[in-house]
């Protein structure tokens, strides 16, 4: 199902089920079936050609005629999906005796009713077709212009290091020394408020983010957080907490609480903040409220469109577009990549001379807008390079737009990259227009979402659905249609952001074709006549609206809502082909919105994360097409029994205090299962989980081990992560031994009590190449083992624990030249010093943890000519942090305290002044010493950050 073809797709394919005889339909109606399906490809065919038109260059009678076959397809599908439910015995599995004979009975004679009432449909159904056929041919509905669309053949595009952001560091650089110091790089002691501002896409985001990690490391502690035009101050006030490492009770706070806290909490620290995308000075009033003036010192930037909302927040800073150098830089490593690379000459040059003067002329229509710039490459990047294809987008995309950017010159660049998407995309896309400005978008929510509203087909491509979502939304990150966030410690993109130009024009897509209606403070749509699928966000003013439009709801496929309009909630029973439930973070605990949750027959997706729920009704069992079920984050002790009975699951999100009811190996499309908890009442559930053969992602805890769990693992070949974490009971070591990897193993995480022997032979690079994630403990390492993990090639994080001391090897170990290519965050647990790093080691490595390592008299001197002080941190280039408890055993105190010392001194001598931490336990008193004076940061703060490359 696409926004370009409506249900049509699936449409024909359940025609053709239908008249298969697969159903007992009444005589003669197998033909009208034929003749259905036959009529509906040949519309599809001619959507997909009208499709290739911009909507603005198509005639009244084209668009009228695409919006009438699209509604006629999502009415035919509601139809027939409603006679497939009827003609299955819904809910009579779990029914007994006498209830069961005498419901089973009234199902068979109701069976000739309903065939009775899908003939009568289908041949409405007829009717309606001719008609739109007819009108067709009494208007002469003319099709746009046949363009060819290349897929973009790239799964990944690499994402640059913010230092290899062109133009960035001296524009970064210029606004420090400007704004920020006081001369000679020395930074300013009093407070400071600076606000960057321009045009949409220039860069103010990248540019703040740039000041922040270059500069961050001089404050006490430090934050940045996003506004937006629909600003929810209290989450704001609640994320600075976050960042800032300040726990809070985040139920009872209320915003004048939040600012009171924050206002103690800042009052006496040098503190850092950057408050990105303001729109309005009376909001800037009250987040100001919240950042209080003090005599330690202080810097807030801000960033804004709007120069009067600039001037009144502090100094005004105003972001130049791009010179046109690095426009050139920007554009032409986008589309040639590692091809331009080695381009050392002051002036930027096409690698293509056919190519350069068409590159020139479409730079000159960007303006040095670096959104404009990456728009536009990333389209050229999906097209063959010839002079006239690249002309034709040249003069697609406007005129009189030369060194001339404006909104609505933007907005033309925009809308030809969208126009340009396939079918397929173009929809995916569209889809995101459910989510609010600034939101962080899950991957995995939005590719499970796509699947259940159809517009991922999968049947005849050989790969799972989520594979080709996956496929669909890599996608749209090559052609910069949205932005990815990474995940810090894996290198996985982990959700998405879309730029509030680029929603802006998807919203009034959406709105034009009925896609999708939006119910907001800010970007309300008026609703059709029927909804089809409904986002309500911030629902203050907009529960009026919503009042309205729960009686259009009866044909709608997804219903998003967000927690400000958690009162608008519709009762569950009046969305009857619903295919899409999200309701995260919307209290539930006093509704009755899930009361008939069982008769969303068709519903596909069901996501209640954090929704404050204690339990599931029975019912849920009913709904046998649910293939993602998200309960996380609930006080939810056990599942339904029922839930055995949703054979098409496909991803069930839970609590690890969650049970599971026996019969869990019933679900055998299962590809994702997080958490399993298996303890002394569950503990048959493990011979069923070697079922989940299909099993990609699954987390499990065991309270304690069990063997027979290693025969389970052996028949999930299909894994690609896994999390296994086990509580209590005597220390396993070798439990694992016999366990050999997926070749596709991307994450590995042994939690707890469970070790290996030594260090597996499957972690080899040519066994696991795509191994990003490793987190295991290894009882006895030797150097042979170290350099084996640092040939890895994809490794990101590292945390491996040992236990060398205590079988008495005591020699360090040497991190070697060129191993741990890409590895950035690195957690080493109970080595034995030293441990040393040498040149061309290590060379991404941000983050290093050494906890504990041992300092033990008889190790000194194994590794290091000077008596075994130096670790060589200065050989680690893109050293950012480090953490470091030295446990000393038979070493005096003043041996000790030259390990500190030594450790202190190479943090201070590195070039890139990382933040560092180190603690000495004397025999379990630890004694922390913090270097410079920085506040320990929390994971979430790390997660929390990305960058929004160029735009």
């Amino acid at each position: 199902m696409e926004v370009v073809t409506g249900a049509l797709p699936s449409v024909i394919t359940k025609l053709a089920g239908l008249a298969a005889g697969e159903y007992n339909l009444q005589k003669g109606l197998k033909g009208e079936i034929k003749f259905l399906q036959e009529e509906l490809e040949s519309m599809k065919a001619a959507l997909e050609d009208i499709s290739r038109t911009p909507a603005e260059q198509l005639p009244n009678n084209d668009k009228i005629w695409s919006r009438n076959v699209r509604e006629l397809s999502y009415d035919i599908e509601d139809s027939i999906d409603t006679f497939m439910v009827q003609c299955k015995d819904k809910g009579l599995g779990k029914q007994h005796g006498l209830k069961k004979v005498i419901d089973r009975s009234l199902h068979l004679l109701m069976q000739p009713k309903v065939r009775h009432k899908i003939a009568k449909e289908v041949r409405e159904i007829k009717s309606r077709v001719m008609e739109v056929h007819e009108r067709r041919r009494r208007y002469e509905v003319n099709l746009g212009v046949d363009k060819p669309v290349t897929v973009d053949p790239r799964l990944f595009t690499q994402y640059t290091e913010m230092k290899e952001l062109v133009g960035i560091e001296e524009a970064r650089d210029e606004f420090i020394n400007n704004f920020l110091t006081q001369g000679n790089n020395v930074p300013m002691k009093q407070g400071k408020t600076v606000s960057i501002f321009g045009f949409g896409g220039l860069g103010k985001t990248t540019l703040a983010n740039a000041v922040y990690e270059k500069i961050r490391a001089q404050f006490d502690c430090c934050a940045l957080v996003s506004v937006s035009q629909t600003p929810d101050l209290k989450r704001l006030f609640k994320g600075l907490l976050n960042d800032f490492g300040k726990s809070i009770n985040e139920q009872i706070l209320d915003e004048s609480r939040l600012i009171k806290v924050l206002r103690e909490f800042l009052q006496d620290k040098r503190y850092f903040v950057v408050v990105d995308d303001i729109w309005d000075i009376s909001v800037w009033k009250r987040i100001r409220c919240a950042l209080p003036d003090n005599d330690v010192g202080y810097t807030i930037i801000t960033t804004t469109r709007i120069a009067d909302v600039a001037e009144q927040a502090g100094s005004a800073y105003k972001l130049k577009p791009l010179s046109s150098n690095n426009s050139r830089k920007l554009f032409f490593r986008r589309i040639f990549g590692n091809e331009n690379k080695d381009n050392n000459e002051e002036i930027e040059k096409c690698p293509d001379d056919e190519l350069a003067e068409v590159s020139d002329r479409i730079l000159k229509k960007c303006a040095g807008v670096p959104l404009a710039i990456i728009t536009m490459a990333s389209l050229l990047a999906c097209k063959v390079r010839n002079k006239l294809e690249w002309y034709v987008v040249y003069n697609s995309v406007g005129t009189g737009m030369e060194n001339n950017m404006d909104v609505e010159n933007m907005r033309k660049i925009l809308s030809f990259s969208y126009y340009e998407l396939p079918c397929h995309l173009r929809t995916c896309l569209l889809y995101l227009s459910m989510f609010p400005e600034d939101f962080e978008i899950d991957k995995d929510r939005l590719i499970r979402m796509w699947i259940a509203e159809g517009f991922i087909q999968w049947e005849k491509q050989g790969k799972s659905p989520f594979e080709i979502g996956e496929f669909y939304f890599n996608e749209l990150i090559n052609r910069s249609m949205i932005q990815p966030i990474y995940n810090f410690y894996t290198g996985m993109v982990k959700s998405c952001r879309i730029h509030d130009m680029m929603l802006d024009l998807i919203c009034s897509f959406s709105c034009e074709e009925n896609f999708v209606t939006i119910l907001s403070d800010i970007d309300s749509t008026s609703p059709s006549s029927t909804i089809r699928r409904l986002s309500l966000q911030n629902g203050k003013k907009s529960h009026v609206m919503a009042q309205a439009t729960r009686n259009l709801l009866q044909h709608a496929r997804s219903v998003v809502i967000f927690p400000a309009a958690v009162a608008q909630v519709p009762a569950a029973g009046s969305c009857r082909f619903l295919r899409v439930l999200d309701l995260e973070h919307c209290n539930l605990s006093h509704t009755d919105s899930l009361k008939y949750l069982g008769n969303l027959y068709q519903l596909r997706y069901l996501r209640l994360y954090s929704t404050h729920i204690s339990q599931l009704p029975e019912e849920i069992g009913n709904l046998q097409f649910l293939q993602t079920l998200d309960v996380r984050s609930n006080p939810i002790s056990i599942l339904p029994s029922s839930v055995v009975e949703l054979r098409n699951l496909m991803c069930l999100d839970i609590d690890e205090t969650t049970r599971v009811p026996n019969g869990i190996g019933n679900l055998t499309c299962l590809e994702q299962l997080s958490w399993l908890r298996i303890d002394d009442s569950t503990i048959n559930i493990i011979e069923e989980l070697g079922q989940l053969t299909e099993l990609r992602f699954l987390r499990i805890r065991l309270d304690k081990w069990n063997d027979k769990l290693l025969g389970c693992l052996h028949k999930l070949q299909k894994i690609q992560e896994l999390d296994i974490k086990v509580h209590r009971g005597p220390h396993n070591i070798g439990g694992l031994d016999a366990w050999v990897a997926p070749r596709h193993l991307r994450l590995l995480k042994a939690e707890g009590i469970c070790w290996f022997s030594t260090l597996p032979a499957w972690v080899n690079p040519s066994l696991v190449p795509d191994l990003t994630c490793l987190e295991i403990a290894v009882r006895e390492l030797h150097q042979v083992d170290l350099d084996i993990l640092g040939r890895l090639p994809a490794l990101r994080s590292l945390w491996l624990k040992v236990d060398n001391k205590n079988l008495g090897i005591l020699q360090g170990l040497i991190v070697s030249p060129g191993s741990f290519p890409c590895l950035e965050f690195c957690h080493f647990v109970k080595f034995v010093w030293p441990v040393v790093f040498q040149k061309g080691a290590m060379p991404r490595l941000r983050e290093l943890w050494l906890e504990p390592l041992f300092y033990v008299r008889e190790a000194r001197g194994v590794a290091s000519s000077d008596g075994g002080l130096d670790l060589c941190l200065g050989n680690l280039p893109s050293l950012q942090d480090v953490f470091a408890e030295l446990r000393c055993e038979g070493a005096s105190k003043e041996e000790a305290e030259q390990a500190k010392a030594a450790l202190t001194h190479a943090g201070d001598m590195h070039p890139n002044h990382p933040r560092h931490s180190i603690w000495i336990d004397y025999e379990g008193a630890l004694a922390p010493v913090l270097i410079p004076c920085v506040s320990f940061f929390p994971p979430c703060a790390i997660f929390s950050r990305f960058v929004l490359l160029q735009s």
